[in-house]
C-alpha cells in the first residue's frame, strides 16, 4: 500500500510541550513584554517553536483548531482564517465567532489542500499560524519570525503513538499552555472525558460489525482508508465497530477497489471536506464490484465531514455520537 502524508487541510494543532521558558525580563523584573511562562519552547513536527508571549493575533489555515479555541475562550485571538469552514462543525455562537473573523481565502484543491499566498498571510502581521498549506510552512515563515504549529497527526512523522479520546484531552491542555489558559484547558478535557466515558456506555458491543473509514476522491480514482494510527481507530472501538483496516499500522493509505471489496466491511463511514455528500457516496457505490461489499448491498453507509473524525479534537466525540445514532450500536 503507498502511504500518503496528507488529507484535507483540516486540523487543529496540538503539541507535544517540550519545554517552559522562564517568567520575567533579563533584569528579574516582570511586564507585559514577559508573562509568566515565557518564552514557551514546544516540539511540533520534531521541530522546536518558541513563542515569546501568549499569541494575540492568530492565523488559522484549517477548521479544527476551532473548537479548541472555542472550548478555551480564546476565539478573539484569531485575526484571520483560511480553508472552508463547513457550519455543520459548529454552533450558533461559534459559527458567530467565525463569521467575525475575516475569511482570506476558502480556495481548495480537489484533495482537500488550501491553495493560499504567503504574501496573503504575512499582511495579516501574525504572531502565530495554525496549520500550513503546500506552499506556506514552517521553514517560509521563520524567515519572517513567524511560528507555525502544525496538528500533530499532519506531521510526517504522525503522533507519537496511535491516538485515543485521552490525545484529545492531552491536545487541550497543550492549548491552555500555549494561551496561557491552563486551568479552562483542565477544566474542558474532564468535561470532555466524562462526555466520552458516558457515550461509550450506551454503546452494545453484542454481535460487533466491521467497519471502515474512507476518504474517496470524487469522479472516481484513488481511495484512502484509515487505519490504526487514525483517529477512526478509536472512533470505531467506542462506536462498537471492528475496523476491517486494523492490521495498517498506518493513519492513511491507499486502498484498491479489490482490497476494499475482499475486506468486505458491513459498514463504510466515507470522509470528505466540502460539497454534496450524495457525490461521495457515488464515488464509492459505483465502482465495480461494489454491490458485493455488505455496508452497500444493505445500504449501510454513511458520509461525514472530515473533522468529524480526523484529527484528535472535540469534533471527533461528536462524529462519534453521530456513527453511534446513525448506526444504532
Amino acid at each position: 500500500m503507498k502511504t500518503v502524508p496528507f488529507l484535507p487541510v483540516a486540523a487543529a494543532t496540538v503539541l507535544v510541550l517540550a519545554l517552559t521558558g522562564c517568567a520575567g525580563n533579563a533584569d528579574g523584573a516582570t511586564g507585559p513584554a514577559k508573562a509568566a511562562g515565557y518564552p514557551l519552547t514546544i516540539v511540533n513536527c520534531g521541530a522546536e517553536v518558541t513563542l515569546q508571549a501568549p499569541p494575540e493575533r492568530v492565523v488559522m489555515l484549517e477548521s479544527s483548531p476551532v473548537t479548541y479555541l472555542r472550548e478555551l475562550g480564546v476565539m478573539d485571538k484569531v485575526v484571520a482564517r483560511a480553508g472552508a469552514y463547513p457550519s455543520e462543525y459548529f454552533d450558533a455562537v461559534t459559527r458567530a465567532d467565525l463569521d467575525r473573523i475575516p475569511l482570506l481565502t476558502d480556495k481548495l484543491d480537489t484533495s482537500g489542500h488550501l491553495q493560499i499566498s504567503q504574501e496573503v498571510v504575512l499582511a495579516q502581521e501574525p504572531d502565530l499560524v495554525l496549520g500550513s498549506a503546500e506552499n506556506l510552512n514552517r521553514e517560509t515563515l521563520a524567515a519572517a519570525g513567524i511560528p507555525l504549529l502544525q496538528h500533530p497527526s499532519f506531521c510526517p512523522q504522525g503522533l507519537d503513538g496511535a491516538p485515543d479520546f485521552g490525545t484529545i484531552n492531552d491536545q487541550l491542555r497543550t492549548y491552555g499552555q500555549i494561551f496561557g489558559v491552563e486551568d479552562r484547558a483542565a477544566t474542558a478535557a474532564n468535561e470532555l472525558a466524562d462526555r466520552v466515558e458516558q457515550i461509550s456506555a450506551e454503546v452494545d458491543g453484542a454481535g460487533q460489525r466491521t467497519a471502515a473509514v474512507l476518504y474517496p476522491t470524487l469522479g472516481g480514482g484513488t481511495i484512502y482508508a484509515y487505519g490504526t494510527r487514525s483517529m477512526a481507530q478509536p472512533q470505531l472501538e467506542a462506536a462498537g465497530f471492528e475496523n476491517v483496516f486494523d492490521d495498517v499500522d498506518e493513519r492513511v493509505f491507499e486502498v484498491t477497489r479489490e482490497e476494499l471489496i475482499g475486506r468486505n466491511p458491513d459498514v463504510l463511514i466515507l470522509l470528505h471536506a466540502e460539497g454534496d455528500p450524495s457525490k461521495v457516496a457515488e464515488a464509492v457505490t459505483s465502482m465495480k464490484g461494489a454491490s458485493s461489499i455488505t455496508a452497500v448491498a444493505n445500504g449501510d453507509l454513511m458520509v461525514q465531514l472530515f473533522n468529524f473524525t480526523e484529527p484528535p479534537s472535540p469534533l471527533a466525540v461528536t462524529g462519534l455520537e453521530r456513527i453511534i445514532e446513525r448506526f444504532e450500536q
